[in-house]
């Protein structure tokens, strides 16, 4: 912890304190949430109620949210694409409480360095909800084949999601037929699913899930490379790095959402 000295020294140069940021050690909760549990959650009864001004106090009136990381975790992906992005608005999703949390504390800890720093705004187009994506997504958002225009739901993050290993615990599996119905409603056509984790057996059925449902389309390993978005699905995340650490196998999958079928 820095000492009162070091704070007004940091303070004369324009500079946050050291100690701003929050510290994990004190958020700690379990790694995985049961998601058919009741979580006494707080949730907008469509997405016109939802107040995204409060989230986004520099939003524009035309500005809606484009990226979406279902699962966000302690927010690695968000923080890592908020300057890459610094005019989309993304949203990360996360059904514990103190997981939650330290999201949005890291959130306001960046704005408010930036602000003592005399900086460009830092993470003022990222933001943070708890929610059960897999109960309540189209509370949050239109349908993006609505959209006039590109400003909707672009980009979902999967990222390193629960394997839930045993058969009985598969209907929890965040990809499955029934969802990713939800999914593509959600996004824009052009739009793309990531997908990524150490699990090969969880790799598999989610790309077999995706490949099978005909509104979405596997994106091509080559054409991915070009994609700057890839790089920080497999490194910015607390369990990428985790695996990284291990020497882990990372199993990527993309896939873009089609065009509605004409009728």
């Amino acid at each position: 912890m820095a000492t009162g000295k070091r704070k007004q020294e940091d303070m004369g140069k324009g500079m946050a304190p050291r100690n701003l940021m929050p510290q994990k050690r004190y958020y700690r909760q379990r790694a995985h949430a049961n998601p058919f549990s009741d979580h006494s959650l707080v949730y907008p009864a469509s997405p016109s109620a939802m107040d995204w001004k409060a989230h986004y106090p520099s939003m524009s009136p035309e500005q809606t949210v484009e990226f979406a990381d279902i699962g966000c975790g302690f927010g690695g992906l968000l923080i890592a694409l908020a300057p890459m992005f610094p005019d989309t608005l993304m949203l990360g999703m996360e059904i514990r409480i103190t997981v939650t949390q330290y999201v949005a504390d890291r959130i306001t800890a960046l704005r408010l360095r930036n602000s003592l720093a005399y900086d460009p705004p830092e993470s003022e187009n990222v933001s943070v909800v708890r929610a059960n994506a897999m109960k309540f997504l189209p509370n949050f958002f239109n349908k993006g084949q609505a959209c006039i225009t590109s400003d909707c739901l672009s980009k979902i993050f999967f990222l390193f999601p629960d394997p839930h290993f045993k058969a009985r615990k598969h209907k929890a599996r965040i990809i499955s037929p029934t969802l990713l119905a939800e999914y593509a409603y959600v996004l824009r056509p052009g739009g793309i699913v990531y997908t990524i984790t150490d699990v090969l057996a969880l790799h598999e059925w989610m790309v077999h899930h995706l490949t099978a449902f005909p509104l979405f389309e596997r994106i091509p390993n080559e054409e991915l490379d070009g994609d700057p978005v890839v790089e920080q699905v497999k490194t910015s995340t607390e369990e990428g790095k985790k695996v990284q650490r291990n020497n882990g196998d990372k199993f990527l999958a993309c896939f873009r959402r089609l065009e509605d079928p004409k009728r």
